[in-house]
């Protein structure tokens, strides 16, 4: 990342968006706490104007605040700098369509073609005047309404860890606002702290915190908001996987979990596909990446899904992860089912398992190697109904990664090292 590259997105991503539209493209562009945010949103803000467009500066707001205001406003795109979970010194960029979905594989790729041709130059031009607007308020009323009966949720004690990232700007007011009595960490930015010993990432703190003081429940965002995880009255960390089957039954019974079904990635636990088979829920397995989450949920016409990790999507509110959004639904879930949290994530039985890696020569597909094929099989076979295997070859290592998950540990690595001995034998 640097502030000409910064320049050059700002002026493809204009110049992209000025294919579709007959007017001059409006470009929502927002950023977390980092130093770095400053330099580069003037960057983006110049090549935007470079190509004719105009640029609507929010300044620090969770990543789904701008996806959120580039529908609310109409704009053609919306474009956050931040590098979520990473240290300060680290920094990118995330591009959203006027639809307030993340860019899809094909628009990227037209994005990064036109940055890459040398032969394309952008005008060069003064430091435009862009206009600065405050959106938190259009982004905390989108969130009020996510629980239908206030007063059920006065006086609640909340334990919650900014990250000293974006959600600084609108979770503690909010949460304040909304009745609840909250306690927040993480909540002091100064530009070079943003995830440092705090987050999603490093919920210690806030573990000890919940503990010690007694809090029913803490909430840990990272550091552009865009995901969120738990730490229940014990201290366990609560992930993804226990907040999307509570949340699913919690919708179901609402009669709003559409489709029937969660999207959920490859790496989710196979214990969260048997609970919701229990619950009479379908599961739509996808790529890991919330991207492909969201993709799935469009195009199955899904309601809810999302990543172990804790990006979680509700697709009635947004199609992109939000962990505040998260963080009410799952308070909503324990307000109506008058269970505390421990006891909601206790429904999901998380199943041991095993990862193997094998170094390999070549790549060859599994199913043409006879003696491959047979062990996987068999242990497939054995694995029906109460556990999964998943085998994929490393896109950047050459090495061919095993997973089982099931109910015996010792039995699942004995099938484990039985697939790892036929590679070694036939592919190494």
């Amino acid at each position: 990342m640097t502030p000409e590259i910064a320049f050059r997105i700002g002026a493809a991503i204009t110049y992209q968006a000025s294919r579709r539209v007959k007017h001059a493209p409006r470009v929502v562009i927002g950023k977390d706490t980092r130093v770095s945010g400053y330099l580069f949103e003037t960057a983006l803000a110049a090549g935007v104007c470079a190509l004719g467009g105009r640029v609507m500066l929010s300044g620090p707001l969770p990543t789904p605040a701008i996806a959120h205001i580039t529908t609310s406003m109409r704009a053609d795109a919306g474009v956050v700098i931040s590098a979520s979970h990473n240290p300060f010194e680290d920094n990118g960029i995330k591009v959203f369509s006027g639809a307030g979905e993340k860019f899809t594989e094909e628009l990227e790729q037209q994005v990064e073609a036109i940055i890459a041709d040398a032969s394309w130059h952008v005008p060069a031009g003064d430091a435009p005047e862009v206009e600065q607007v405050d959106y938190r308020s259009e982004y905390a009323s989108h969130l009020r309404a996510i629980l239908p009966n206030v007063d059920s949720f006065r006086g609640i004690r909340l334990a919650i860890d900014c990250a000293n990232g974006a959600t600084t700007t609108i979770a503690p007011r909010l949460f304040e606002d909304l009745g609840f009595d909250v306690r927040c960490i993480g909540c002091e930015p100064d530009g070079r702290n943003i995830n440092l010993k705090v987050g999603s990432t490093a919920p210690e703190q806030l573990a000890r915190m919940v503990v010690e003081d007694g809090y029913p429940l803490g909430i840990a965002y990272d550091g552009d908001g865009d995901r969120a995880i738990f730490v229940d009255d014990k201290g366990k960390i609560v992930d993804g996987d226990a907040v999307m089957l509570m949340c699913a039954k919690q919708m179901k019974r609402e009669g709003r979990l559409k489709g029937n079904a969660v999207v959920a990635t490859v790496m989710s636990n196979i214990g969260l596909e048997i609970a919701l088979r229990d619950a009479g829920i379908d599961i739509v397995r996808c790529p890991v990446g919330d991207k492909y989450v969201m993709e799935e949920m469009i195009g199955r016409d899904i309601a809810l899904g999302g990543e172990q990790s804790g990006h979680v999507i509700f697709s009635e509110y947004l199609f992109t992860g939000d962990g505040i959004v998260t963080a009410l639904s799952v308070v909503r879930a324990m307000v109506d089912t008058g269970r505390d949290l421990a006891a909601l994530a206790g429904e999901l039985v998380t199943y041991p398992q095993v990862l193997v890696n094998v170094r390999v020569k070549d790549k060859k597909a599994l199913d043409s190697v006879p003696a491959i094929k047979a062990v996987t099989d068999a242990v497939e076979t054995r694995l029906t109904g109460a556990g999964r295997l998943l085998i994929r070859y490393s896109g950047t290592e050459p090495l061919l990664r095993i997973m089982i998950e099931g109910k015996d540990q010792r039995e699942i690595q004995g099938w484990a090292d039985e697939i790892a001995a036929a590679v070694r034998t036939h592919l190494a």
